[in-house]
């Protein structure tokens, strides 16, 4: 067997640790006579599953006692409709940054129930930067301001946190929690789809702040309501409990390897790389996107000639690096650069970039 450098924008590469682990105690979970997926939810070894998973987690953000931690189900474009069902009032507006192609889907996700307000949108510049702070018209009344803290598609990233006054600051973290330090406190919500640096596809994180559960809301069924979801220690339903023993065994690889100030170091040093080769190809590749702002965590990039498009992909997958293909909203290439590709992976990227321009230039 020959595993590829995969740089799928999600489903991610995992750990072959993590991965090797998961096919050891497949058949059976620590001794139990089944496996975890046999398991009952309610039952000890499930719960022990769950429990480490938050535990851990919570070591690895530094998440304060006073925001709860939920595992569900439906991925961050189900939770971007539970967001103004659960803390806005119907018809209360609420703020949205526009930075990609996500900022615009959680905006079609909340139209339903809040007066949307797009306080800034980088659309008309196709989304190569995020508008400044000072620009954005926030709403005197607003529910909350939402940001995509890193978007997958167009490869832009906030770098900082943006101050958001009393109101509370929600934000889709879905591919780059986990990547580097945040300060938890900032934000009133944080949610992501753990299929990018967190674990398998499946299973959602959100962590809250405990008082944004006393808001009333809007009328919504019980399995809606976050409230009723921490009540039920994420088991209000039958949970994906294979994808949240998973995510458990990757918190743990990843407090192994040293934490999210280890990963931070590592994501560092593989974006530099790329965007070193990309910047010094002389127009062969290009990245269009701004530099304080580009991502560390989702690479676009396009050749100088779209002829040399498919011959790149194909040489590519040739060569062990597959899933470089641009996401059909932009086109071009796009390599996802996740805690779990290894420097290695990137440097391999980069030499066989240098090689292709040789041989096509």
């Amino acid at each position: 067997m020959s595993r590829a450098f995969n740089f799928s924008a999600g489903p991610a590469t995992l750990p072959e640790s993590v991965l090797r682990q998961a096919q050891d105690e497949m058949l059976e979970w620590r001794g139990s006579g089944a496996s975890i997926v046999e398991h009952s939810h309610r039952g000890p070894e499930f719960i022990q599953v769950a429990a480490e998973a938050e535990a851990d987690l919570r070591t690895l953000m530094s998440i304060p006692e006073d925001y709860a931690v939920l595992f569900l189900s439906g991925g961050a474009t189900t939770q971007q409709a539970l967001i103004p069902l659960n803390f806005a009032a119907a018809g209360q507006t609420a703020d949205y940054v526009v930075t990609g192609h996500w900022g615009k889907t959680a905006i079609k996700q909340a139209k339903p129930y809040v007066a949307v307000n797009t306080v800034a949108s980088s659309e008309a510049g196709g989304f190569r930067d995020i508008p400044a702070r000072g620009e954005w018209q926030l709403s005197k009344d607003a529910a909350y301001v939402h940001i995509t803290a890193n978007e997958t598609i167009h490869g832009v990233e906030f770098r900082d946190t943006p101050d958001t006054g009393d109101v509370p600051l929600v934000a889709d973290f879905s591919s780059s929690i986990a990547s580097e330090p945040v300060d938890v406190s900032k934000y009133g919500v944080i949610y992501a789809g753990a299929q990018k640096n967190l674990g398998p596809v499946g299973i959602t994180v959100v962590i809250v702040r405990r008082d944004l559960l006393e808001r009333a809301g809007q009328n919504r069924a019980d399995i809606f309501n976050y409230a009723s979801h921490l009540k039920g220690e994420s088991m209000l339903n039958t949970p994906p409990t294979w994808n949240w023993y998973m995510l458990g065994l990757n918190m743990k690889w990843m407090l192994a390897e040293g934490g999210v100030a280890e990963f931070a170091r590592r994501n560092a040093e593989k974006a530099a790389l790329l965007y070193s080769v990309i910047d010094g190809s002389g127009g062969y590749y290009r990245n269009e996107v701004a530099a304080a702002v580009r991502s560390r965590m989702n690479v676009p990039f396009f050749l100088h000639d779209e002829a040399l498009d498919k011959p790149f992909l194909s040489e590519a997958k040739a060569a062990g690096l597959m899933a470089l293909k641009g996401h059909r909203a932009l086109g071009g290439m796009r390599a996802s650069i996740y805690n779990a590709m290894p420097v290695e992976g990137v440097k391999a990227l980069a030499d066989f970039m240098k090689d292709f321009q040789q041989r096509h230039g």
